[in-house]
This record gives C-alpha cells, structure tokens and sequence, in this order.
C-alpha cells in the first residue's frame, strides 16, 4: 500500500487530537505509512496525546523480577528461556532463595516483586499446583508485608485451574487472598489465533487470555497489558490486538468493574537466541527501532483515551530507543528489574538491571521530569522531581 496523501493522514490524526477514538481502518493507515514527514507527525500526534493524557511527568518504579523456575511444559517457537529438567541451565528457586533476592531487593528500595515463571507440571505442594503457588506469595508476604506484588499471567492462571480443575475466578481469588496485587498482562503475545498457531500453539488462546483478565477486572484485581511485536504478525494484527485490549478496556469501564489495565507494554521481539525456525523466519536478531517507534505512537493514539499509561522496554530497546520512545508517546520508562532472563536469554542487549540514577538521567535528558511511583500509579502527580 502506497503512502496516502498528507491530508488523509492529518485528517486521521485530527480525529485523535480532538478526543475521538480511531477506527481499526485508520489504525492500519497509520501503520502502513513510510514517508518520513508524515510518520513525524503521527510521533508529534502521539507526543501530544501523552502529555493531554498522561502528562509531562515521567514516571519509574524501583521492583526486582523473580523468576522461579524455566523449567516449562510448553514450547513457544520464540522462547530461549524454557528448559526441560534436567536440562543444563534449568533451574527452580527454593524458598530460601526467593526470600534472599526479595530481601536484596528491598534493601535496594524496591516496592513492587514481579513474578512469573516456566509452566512446572511438578510445581506442587500435596498434589495441588495452587498449593505451591500460594506458598511462593505467602513466603514473600509474610515476611515483607509492605511489597506489592505483580505476579502470575493469565498463562499462569489456565496452568493452575487446569491442573487442580478450578475455576479461573476461583484461582484468581485465592492468589488475591494470599497477597497478589496485580496481574501481568504477559501471555498475550499477539491475540491473533492465526499467529499464535505459529508461535505458542500450546500456549492460551486469545478468548481465554481475554476472559481471564476480564475476569481479573471483574475480581478487582488491577492487570497490565503487553503486545509481542515484530516477529510474523501482519499491521492488521496488530491493530486487531489493540482493540480487543481497547474493548477490553472500555467494558471494564462501562460495566464499573473495579479494576481496569494500568498500562500497556510493547515488547518488540528479540530473535538472537530463539528457536532456529522461528529466527530464519524472522530474518533478524534484535528489534528494528523505527518500526518499534511508529508502533509505539499508534498504540498511543490508539488506545491513549483508555489506557494512559504507557511504557516502553528498555531491555529490549536499550536505554537510547527507550527515551526515544518518550518522544513518540509513552510517560513511564519502567522498572529497575534488578534481574531480568528471559528476554537477556534471547539475546537482547539492554541489560539485565538498570540504575535508578539512569533511569532519571535519561529522564532529564529530554527536559523532562521524573518521578518515583508505585505499582498502580498512585499519587504520581502529588510529588514531582524536576531533576534539574
């Protein structure tokens, strides 16, 4: 598709200035564009919303990822992370372990523990996987009482209900009850069944993603939302994806559930270690920058009125493309991580831990400010460093 004139696309991003949503039809427009001066002006389009929908301010957080285990059942065709056991490199933290890095990372000033990890059929406690699971929340809570903790995807959820024969909600609830705060909306990859057939046939189809979360929402469980891009999905994919997470989004709002998305997460793909198939496939080893930044900005117009949190990865990116991204749409820049393995398995070259004082440098770069915030955005406007 050639590019269309400049006023087609203005009148596009016109629509978005004034306060309207997009449609799927001018979604795709957007993401097919190539020229140069247009694909800036949907970057200043995008620049603008963020700062009439999130503000100026640029926000972090100070969390640790735990990774549990790798040790997975499933064999997602882009996944470097997963092992069999027994296999070199497999691995499953004990109790003690967990508490040692949860202890380390709150002598760090952390305030959020993510935590997600391989599908581990002998994840159990007496036969029972939520068992365990409940006990590796407890081990964390009853010990640091004031950590929140963001843990467990949908992917997590259908392996727990499947295995115990639960409910999603009933699952949902207990971990709730035990101490989760919020769900990551990981697993979504894209949610698109033609393309997961491809690349995690194993793994949760869209409607059972969507019904989870909406489930979540429904609970009063908060949850993020994520897109894997760059790897075999079309711009008609990806805008499909976008709005089931806007739809999603809207029905959690006009049916006054009491939890919604606080933000979306693009993480482009990252191919220097996946499966070979997959990486011939792709033809490439780390993301494309310029197609991550024009995707980034589309998902800003496109879901900004409903989602206004928007963050970048920075260990996917690296900590340039991560700032760029400032400028095309997002206001927060992520977390300290402290650890981070399964995109670093991949090959990505961002790191594995980024320093609070570069991440607020980076901030202060673009004449932006900066501010420390928690888990669910709470309070970011009531206390503000400038940086300067």
């Amino acid at each position: 598709m050639k590019n269309l004139t400049k006023s087609t696309v203005d009148a596009i991003l016109e629509t978005a200035l004034l306060g309207n949503d997009l449609s799927p039809e001018e979604g795709i427009t957007l993401l097919k564009q190539t020229d140069k001066h247009v694909i800036d002006a949907i970057y200043t389009t995008a620049d603008k919303l963020r700062f009439s929908q999130a503000g100026d301010i640029v926000t972090y957080i100070i969390n640790r990822n735990i990774n549990f285990t790798n040790i997975c059942e499933q064999h997602c065709s882009f996944c470097a992370f997963r092992r069999d056991e027994g296999d070199e490199g497999a691995f499953w933290l004990d109790w003690g372990q967990i508490l040692e890095k949860t202890t380390d990372a709150v002598k760090r000033g952390a305030t959020e523990i993510c935590m997600q990890g391989g599908l581990n059929p002998e994840a159990k406690i007496d036969g029972k996987s939520l068992t365990y699971y409940l006990k590796l929340v407890k081990t964390i809570k009853q010990e640091f009482p004031q950590l929140h903790l963001h843990a467990f995807s949908p992917q997590e959820v259908q392996f727990i209900a499947e295995l115990d024969g639960l409910s999603y909600a009933a699952v949902i609830e207990a971990l709730q009850d035990a101490g989760v705060g919020s769900m990551p909306g990981t697993a979504a990859e894209i949610l698109d069944d033609k393309v997961r057939r491809i690349l995690c046939p194993e793994k949760t189809n869209t409607a059972t993603w969507l019904e989870i979360v909406s489930t979540a929402h429904k609970l009063g469980l908060p949850t993020t939302s994520t897109m894997l891009s760059g790897h075999i999905e079309t711009v008609e994919q990806q805008i499909g994806h976008l709005d089931k997470l806007r739809t999603l989004q809207k029905t959690a709002v006009e049916k006054a559930y009491p939890a919604r998305i606080t933000e979306f997460i693009l993480l482009p793909f990252v191919g220097q270690e996946a499966p070979k198939p997959l990486q011939s496939r792709v033809g490439r080893d780390q993301p494309e920058l310029n197609t991550s930044l024009l995707l980034t900005a589309v998902a800003r117009i496109y879901l900004g009125n409903w989602i206004s949190n928007h963050q970048p990865s920075w260990v996917k990116l690296g900590i340039e493309g991560a700032a760029k991204a400032l400028n095309c749409g997002c206001n927060d820049i992520g977390g300290t991580l402290m650890e981070e393995h399964i995109t670093t398995m991949a090959g990505a070259v961002g790191g594995t831990c980024m320093e609070i004082e570069t991440l607020q440098n980076t901030i202060t770069s673009l004449g932006r400010p900066y501010q420390q915030r928690n888990t669910l955005y709470e309070g970011v406007a009531s206390s503000v460093d400038f940086g300067f």
